[in-house]
Formats: C-alpha cells, structure tokens, sequence
C-alpha cells in the first residue's frame, strides 16, 4: 500500500506548487469572511468547500496523459463552441448580460471554459503544422477563424472582459508556435486603423468603462464610482493594512463587488502592501513554474498548451490588479484563486490540474 506505483505517482506531484495555491485558496477564504463582516456564509465557506472539492478534480486531471487532450482537442473546442451558441439562444440573463447555460442542477458559463479550449485546439494545431507554414494564408485564417468565432459570441453576450482573455490566450499561442512578429504588429496597425467602428460597436455601459477609465473623476459618483473607491481603499491600507476585521471602504458598502472583482481592494485595505505582495509573490511561484513546465515539455502540443495556460492565467491576475488600480478599464475579470464565484475557479483549477500534469509527464524516465 505504501510504495510501487502509486507512491512513484504522488512523488510526482509538484506539492510545493499545491501548497502555494492552497496557501492563496486559503487567504481568499480570509479576505472573504471578513468582507462579509466576520461571517462564513454567504461567501467564505461556499469559496472553501468550492476549493477542496475542485483541488482534488485537480489532482485526479493531472494524472491523465497529457496527450490525451490532444487526441480530443477538437471535440471539447466543438462542445464549448457549442454551448456558447446555446447561450444565445437560451441562456439566463443576469446582470444585463446572457452568459449562462441553466442545467438545473447547476449553471454553466461556457465562455470560462473557452479560455482553456482555445490554448488546447492550437495548441493541437500547430502540433500537426509542418515547420515553417504557420505564417502562410492557409494555416494562418484556420487559426484567426478558431479565435475570431468564440470571440464574437462571447461579444454578443456581452462580455468583454472574457472576449479579450480568450483572444489573448489564443494570440500567445500563435505567437509561440512561430508565427511572425511584424504579423502581428501589421494587425495592431488594422487594429488601430479599425478603432472608430469597434467603438461604435461597443455597449454605451463598455463606452462609458472607457471614457471612466481615461478620466474617473468626471464621474466619481456614477460611472467612476467603482475606481474611485478602490483607490481609496488600497491607499488606505499603507504597508500593514487596517488589520483584519476592520476594513471600513468594505464594511461601510463604500466599495463595490467587493467580494469579486474588487476583492484585492477589499484585502489591500485590512492587510496593506505586505498582504497585496503576499498574493504577487505567490501568484510569481505559480507562474514561473508554469513557464518552467512548459520548458521541459515532451512535444510541440505539451510546450504550447502549458505556455499558453500560463498566459491565460497571467493575464487573469495583470487585468484584475490593473482594473482595481485604475490601470485598465473594467471588464469583470476576477482575481484566481481569491475571488469568490464557480465557473472562474472551475476554470483556474482545471488549468492548473493541466499544467500539473504536463509537470508529472516531464518526471516520467524517458522511454
């Protein structure tokens, strides 16, 4: 029972790694209770038990080939291509936006988990492309057109955060497997060349998160309101914070969602600059490790899949502390790990159980 093959598995595992997200788990557990004023429910608990039980699916992913993604890239990018149309067509409204695929027993929001499948089918793309054609017309459109369709359905829900993530893990993708920097530049040039129409494109809610974002004092008691209270709550908090319990932005309801998308403002207030570089720091393990695992990887499609699970999950963490410091617009990205909701931690975990096992296979004794 206590060794052969099922120790020679657990070795395996990165459990210094699991430490570090459970670590952060953990404190997202205590910045939750106490911004529902010293109370594990609604939030605190629900945020815990939440974490266990999709740590442990986690762990149970991670032991799965990773090339067993590959073999099923296609059908899982079909399924949630799929429920994102079903969105459209059927999904709950709430918030002003239709996101969410109602199952009964639960509620789904596909576009979380396009952000995994995006990076797993070009991943398997460019697996199979033979060197040197990634930046030809013809296997350049197949991959633009694998982005641009959940993209646009994401926009009509609308949900422009999510839009962005998903676009910008594909693009790294793309980027990593070889296609040409000036590609990319020469897109950014039509992209600024196009900005008058996707402007007009926009929602008068996501014109206005811009206009807001350049100026927030235009509107500090509408629009800006959101940004202005953020700031004063991290500012608040100086190098040791307010001490636990004692945040006032938060527990006078000065501060918005502060139990998701503002929640690094909620902890920033009562644990201060030590408390934000406690969440840096460890989120900093997390992400070399990823880039690390991606290093040693055995192929093209491991390689490609945990670079761009890391940039996924980058780029989670930079829009989130950006958006709550008044450096980005908001688009209702949550913080991973800390920010209290089900499909965002579904989709962080499941990316990590990933890229653990991408770290598992790399141990493996070459054949």
């Amino acid at each position: 029972m206590f060794n052969g093959p099922w120790l020679r598995e657990l070795g395996r595992m990165p459990w210094g790694i699991v430490l570090v997200i459970v670590a952060l788990a953990g404190f997202g557990m205590v910045v939750l209770y106490s911004a529902a004023g010293g109370s594990l429910t609604p939030w605190a608990l629900k945020h815990g038990v939440r974490f266990v039980i999709l740590l442990a699916a986690a762990l149970g992913l991670a032991m799965v080939n990773p090339d067993t993604w590959m073999k099923y890239a296609w059908g899982i990018y079909g399924a949630v291509l799929a429920g994102l149309v079903g969105v459209e067509l059927l999904g709950r409204i709430g918030g002003g936006s239709q996101r969410w695929l109602d199952l009964g027993i639960i509620q789904l929001q596909p576009s979380e988990f396009m952000k995994l499948a995006i990076v797993m089918v070009l991943a398997r793309y460019y697996h199979y492309l033979p060197r040197g054609f990634e930046t030809k017309p013809g296997a350049l459109l197949p991959a633009l057109a694998l982005i641009g369709m959940p993209v646009a359905l994401v926009m009509l829900q609308p949900d422009l955060g999510t839009a962005l993530s998903i676009a910008f893990g594909g693009v790294v993708v793309m980027f990593l497997a070889g296609v040409r920097l000036w590609l990319f530049a020469g897109a950014a040039l039509a992209g600024a060349a196009a900005m008058p129409l996707a402007w007009s494109m926009l929602h008068d809610y996501q014109r206005n998160r811009v206009l807001i974002f350049l100026d927030p004092s235009t509107d500090p008691r509408g629009a800006g309101y959101h940004i202005t209270q953020s700031k004063i709550a991290i500012g608040s908090g100086g190098l040791t914070g307010k001490g636990f319990l004692n945040g006032t932005q938060s527990h006078l309801d000065y501060l918005p969602e502060l139990h998701t998308d503002f929640i690094f403002a909620t902890m920033a207030e009562e644990w201060g600059l030590l408390g934000g570089l406690f969440v840096i720091i460890g989120f900093g393990i997390i992400l070399t490790w990823g880039i690390n695992v991606a290093l040693h990887a055995k192929g093209q499609f491991q390689r490609l899949l945990a670079l761009g699970l890391t940039a996924t999950l980058f780029f989670y963490l930079a829009i989130n502390m950006m958006m709550v410091m008044g450096l980005a617009p908001v688009v209702g990205i949550p913080l991973p790990l800390i920010s209290y909701g089900g499909s965002a931690m579904m989709t962080v975990m499941i990316l990590i159980g990933l890229i653990i096992g991408i770290d598992r296979q790399n141990k493996l004794p070459q054949s």
